[in-house]
């Protein structure tokens, strides 16, 4: 069945954005379905209405950082995903980023078509109960270290109960299932090290910042855990 050209024209977009770096029209042509030809003539059209899309072909073709996708333009799996992130950052989060989350959603919500708005509020899709373990620590101030590339001083307890004085680097906050993990470069270890906020007694936020860029420590620690980077 064909694929209406407004739709085609919006799935190269949602690809173009999935890439950093400059990508040449035959990966943009296979992963989109088409033929080098119309995609050629697809590129030409959007920057046409205005998409913000440099290169040439031979090239390779980049979308500029804040074009932004019509929001009345999501599919109804992106609608689900979109959902089902919602409910998991609720159940997951510490109530003030679980409140950006449902805020944010609720933006989407009002400039939807009245019948993406009703999928949105029917969506059977549902995550578990809220995990046992509390914070001690304010996750939010936390989240907020890692932005501003602060250090933090902390109390940690170890599994057995011993607290120690750490001085750390922030630079990734992870959300797993029943627990929530800072990385950080630990001073006292000279490593990477993480850290359970339910574990951390109390901490401070120094007004220096730490003396490298957060990226670059992100960057390193993926690779000494074998972690995956994104395109």
């Amino acid at each position: 069945m064909p694929v209406a050209r407004s739709e085609r024209l919006l799935t190269l977009l949602q690809t173009l954005r999935r890439y950093r770096r400059p990508v040449t029209g035959s990966v943009l042509a296979e992963e989109t379905g088409v033929s080098l030809r119309t995609l050629y003539r697809d590129i030409a059209s959007l920057q046409a209405q205005g998409a913000m899309i440099e290169g040439e072909a031979g090239i390779g073709y980049v979308l500029k950082p804040g074009f932004m996708l019509p929001p009345m333009m999501f599919s109804e799996e992106e609608l689900e995903a979109l959902v089902l992130g919602s409910r998991w950052v609720a159940r997951a989060a510490e109530p003030r980023l679980a409140g950006a989350g449902a805020d944010a959603l609720a933006k989407i919500a009002a400039v939807l078509p009245a019948d993406m708005r009703e999928m949105i509020d029917s969506a059977a899709l549902f995550v578990g109960p809220k995990r046992r373990d509390e914070d001690k620590a304010d996750v939010s101030a936390i989240r907020r270290a890692i932005r501003l590339e602060r250090i933090l001083e902390l109390h940690y307890g170890d599994e057995q109960g011993r607290i120690s004085r750490r001085r750390v680097w922030p630079f990734a906050l992870g959300y797993f299932e029943h627990v929530r993990v800072l990385m950080a470069w630990c001073e006292l270890r000279q490593d990477f090290r993480h850290f359970r906020t339910d574990r951390i007694i109390d901490m401070a936020l120094h007004e220096g910042r730490y003396p490298r860029r957060r990226t670059v420590l992100l960057k390193e620690w993926r690779e000494t855990q074998d972690v995956p980077m994104e395109n």
